[in-house]
Parts: structure tokens; sequence; C-alpha cells
């Protein structure tokens, strides 16, 4: 399936969604995907992504603004019970280059989670390097985990 946003990641896996592994499809609906962020330290970390291209919020129709809620506390809640995280964490920037499709980061706060690491500072365990990364298989491990939590739910 091709897109009409091509230099958009999250366009072409939105257009590849029934090819896509468990991590990157842990649930959706016709208008929000869920999947695992594809480059953190940091298992469980989600992203949330309209299935349309839109790069601000104020762009969101009224009817992914309903879902959008629901989706946040949907995913707080199986992230809750498959992780035991004391909190989530719900941010939104869509600024880096390729990635201006809004999504939404879903991230599970641990209990044990450094505190220099709390609040905005969570983001230092974004992009770290390869040796660092929650494996691919530890991700789709995880995005079952979930999906089965959010289809009982």
């Amino acid at each position: 399936m091709t897109t009409p946003f091509p230099d958009c990641y999250s366009c072409r896996q939105n257009a590849s969604h029934d090819a896509l592994p468990p991590r990157e499809r842990i649930a959706s609906d016709a208008r929000w995907r869920v999947a695992h962020s594809i480059s953190t330290s940091l298992p469980g970390w989600l992203v949330l992504i309209p299935r349309r291209h839109v790069t601000s919020i104020a762009g969101l129709t009224e009817e992914e603004s309903a879902d959008l809620g629901r989706w946040q506390v949907r995913l707080s809640r199986a992230l809750h019970d498959a992780t035991g995280c004391a909190k989530t964490y719900v941010a939104q920037f869509a600024e880096k280059p390729g990635f201006e499709h809004v999504h939404f980061h879903v991230v599970p706060r641990m209990a044990d989670l450094a505190p220099e690491l709390h609040g905005p500072k969570a983001f230092a365990l974004l992009n770290p390097p390869e040796a660092e990364r929650v494996p691919t298989t530890e991700m789709d491990r995880i995005a079952l985990a979930l999906r089965e939590r959010l289809e009982c739910g």
C-alpha cells in the first residue's frame, strides 16, 4: 500500500498495518494505532499514533480527540497491569524530522526509576546506543501482553 506522505515514518507504518510485527500494532481502531517506541531503553514505552496524517493537535478531528482521551487512559491502565508501573507520563512534541506526524508518548514510570529521570527527563531514555535498546523480541512480548489486556478491558 502506498502513502501520500512517503517521508513520514508513521504514515508508512500505518499503510503497512496488517504486515507490521506486534510491537508496531499493539492495538488499533479506525483512528489510532499503538506501537512500542522503536528506540528506547525503557520497556513498555508506547506511542499512540493517529491513522491519518496530521501534524498538530489542533488538526485532530472531534472524533479523534474524543478517542484520544480514552486511548490514553486505557493504555495507562494496561501498562500498570502489565508492568506494575507507579504511573504513566503522556507527552507530545512531533518535531523530529521524519516524525512530525502527531504522536503521543505514553511512558511507564516505574517505582524504582532514578529520580534524575522523572518527568520530562525520562526522554533521556530515548535514542540510546543500539546495545541499550529494548530488544525487538522483548517489545513483541510486551506488545502481546498489552494487547491481551486491552482486548479484555
